[in-house]
């Protein structure tokens, strides 16, 4: 459709063809990521679909989606860095640290531009953040949102985090700035709120969500689902899988080094310098994710389909 970029593999499949590719979902409100996919199972008719890092239902934007043999590259794209802007609330704390939970405390709080720029620099880099209550990480066995659910509170140890950058994007009044969270993977940005919130001094809420990058790709890229959904050939939306490793030099393999990379073979490639490459037979097809090392070539993922 002109907003996606071109990849030097082979073009999106068309018609009645076997799916695979990527595609990059504006995830609407009031949708869970995996409603997102099952919707797409659907409309692809393939049960292989995965996508790169959860979205919470309240919140919106970036989801790359990966569809057929390309569910092979989430394990890569689900832990690449993610951009966010978040609508910070300060004066309120809710059990959710977010809206869409029950307010526990509420106070006047007008707070600064020049107050909130003071406590973020602590809110940068390396830092520890205690997972919310509300979230689907495990403590002995068990979901802590289920636990949440039935009224229990539990220790949760600090995890490492990294902030890459934190910004005010702008204030839209005494009560309400939006800021620009970059991070790693693994962030709370609803913990993160409610954390400036306590730096502050008033508590804080995340009042909304949008994600504008996830592994690479921007809203710019990301497609509406309505428009996916009522698409007359959705085929045609995907981007080839080859598209994510474009920051890898591409290498293009005569027919007897494709057969060996077919059969999950490792083999000398004198002369070509170290590092990770697009594999790709002479025919265009792209075969592999493969590394060389010390002169040899070995598959890091493979990518071609099994027939």
């Amino acid at each position: 459709d002109g907003r996606h970029p071109p990849g030097p593999g082979p073009p999106g499949l068309t018609g009645g063809a076997m799916a695979n590719g990527i595609l990059i979902i504006d995830k609407p409100q009031d949708w869970t990521s995996m409603d997102v996919c099952a919707k797409l199972r659907g409309i692809f008719h393939e049960r292989r679909i995965g996508h790169a890092g959860t979205l919470d239902p309240m919140a919106t934007g970036v989801l790359p989606v990966f569809v057929g043999r390309a569910t092979r590259a989430v394990e890569f794209a689900e832990s690449g860095d993610k951009e966010y802007i978040a609508l910070l609330r300060p004066g309120i704390v809710t059990d959710t640290q977010d809206t869409s939970g029950a307010v526990l405390e509420e106070r006047p709080a007008a707070v600064t531009p020049g107050e909130l720029e003071a406590v973020l620099p602590r809110f940068r880099g390396p830092i520890q953040q205690v997972p919310p209550m509300y979230s689907a990480i495990k403590i002995q066995g068990k979901k802590l949102y289920e636990l949440a659910r039935k009224g229990r509170e539990v220790e949760r140890p600090p995890r490492p985090i990294t902030i890459h950058s934190l910004t005010v994007e702008d204030v839209l009044g005494p009560d309400r700035f939006l800021i620009r969270v970059r991070c790693s993977k693994g962030p709370y940005v609803r913990s993160l709120c409610h954390d400036i919130g306590q730096a502050l001094g008033c508590g804080g809420t995340m009042f909304s969500l949008r994600r504008t990058m996830a592994a690479g790709f921007s809203l710019e890229q990301a497609l509406p689902l309505e428009r996916v959904l009522s698409h007359s050939e959705p085929h045609s939306l995907l981007l080839p899988v080859d598209t994510y490793f474009q920051d890898r030099p591409p290498l293009t393999l005569p027919p007897a080094l494709e057969k060996k990379v077919r059969n999950g073979m490792a083999f000398p490639l004198p002369g070509t310098a170290e590092g990770e490459y697009r594999v790709y037979g002479e025919d265009g097809g792209f075969l592999a994710l493969s590394q060389v090392r010390q002169g040899v070539l070995t598959t890091v993922k493979s990518f071609y389909e099994v027939t």
